[in-house]
């Protein structure tokens, strides 16, 4: 490929950026297995590196290091829905070896990859679907902690959301851990619970991890901001990544994701309507 001339940092500074980055995206598409640096990657592309590197994380969010490692994982997730067999797809999807991915399990997929294959194989979630303040709340949770929360007007669509999550899991209504699970939330719902504090059994990524982490870190009564929630997990640039992540969030009220609005102090869209949402940080204002 030939070599394209350096861009000068103004014209970096405009709507090339979006351009090169693009660019850059494609590149990294194209070879995940060798993942080329920063160095090789600016390289390719006629620009300079720490160049190349701001405006990658400030438009896509992540590093060009960090958006190659989530393609490279989210091609293996595909491969192994798909029901490809586990040692294929991982080097299928650029992965050198099997260690390193298992070394890795539980931070990136929350599971092990041969568990993620079938969705969630393997995984026993009962759950229970009940009245609350905001309309029909859905609890599914495994022996070790909460596994989802959804809120919605029936029961026909939080049971799709629910199965739409964990495809391959073994999935019943009912079980005795639900219980206190479900009493803690409802309480939380009529203000007469001011925190809720319950262990959880999900699957993300490391980065949707440190995301979810600091939002059960904010306080009760308290907002923060997507951007002040990617400088609280070390990634200033990341606003977009944070709120994608708010938005895969599964478990809603134990990880409060209602709890970021936007910079402009507007409330912002939420997962289970910005009405829900409205009512949420009203009530846990009063409360505080």
């Amino acid at each position: 490929m030939a070599r394209r001339r350096p861009y000068h940092i103004e014209e970096m500074q405009n709507a090339n950026d979006v351009a090169v980055v693009q660019q850059a995206c494609r590149v990294l598409e194209s070879d995940l297995e060798s993942m080329p640096t920063l160095r090789q990657l600016a390289g390719e592309l006629g620009v300079e590196p720490a160049r190349l590197q701001r405006a990658f994380k400030k438009i896509a969010g992540v590093s060009p290091r960090q958006y190659g490692q989530e393609q490279r994982l989210a091609k293996l997730k595909s491969r192994l829905r798909n029901g490809e067999p586990v040692s294929r797809a991982i080097y299928d999807a650029g992965f050198g070896s099997s260690r390193s991915v298992y070394e890795r399990a539980r931070a990136d997929f929350g599971m092990t990859p041969a568990l993620y294959r079938r969705g969630g194989e393997g995984m026993h979630i009962g759950y229970a679907i009940v009245d609350s303040p905001l309309g029909r709340l859905l609890v599914g949770a495994t022996n070790s902690g909460v596994s989802a929360v959804c809120l919605g007007g029936s029961d026909a669509e939080l049971e799709r959301a629910l199965h739409a999550e964990y495809p391959g899991a073994q999935i019943e209504r009912g079980g005795a851990h639900l219980t206190r699970y479900i009493e803690a939330i409802v309480e939380y719902l009529e203000g007469q619970r001011p925190h809720l504090e319950l262990p959880v059994d999900i699957q993300a990524t490391a980065f949707r991890r440190r995301v979810w982490e600091a939002l059960r870190a904010i306080p009760v009564g308290e907002t923060r901001t997507y951007a002040e929630i990617a400088a609280a997990i070390g990634e200033p640039k990341a606003a977009r990544a944070v709120g994608q992540a708010c938005g895969a969030n599964p478990v809603a009220l134990v990880i409060p994701c209602h709890r970021v609005v936007r910079n402009d102090g507007a409330t912002g869209g939420y997962r289970w309507g910005s009405k829900r949402k409205e009512k949420l940080l009203a009530q846990e204002r009063n409360s505080a």
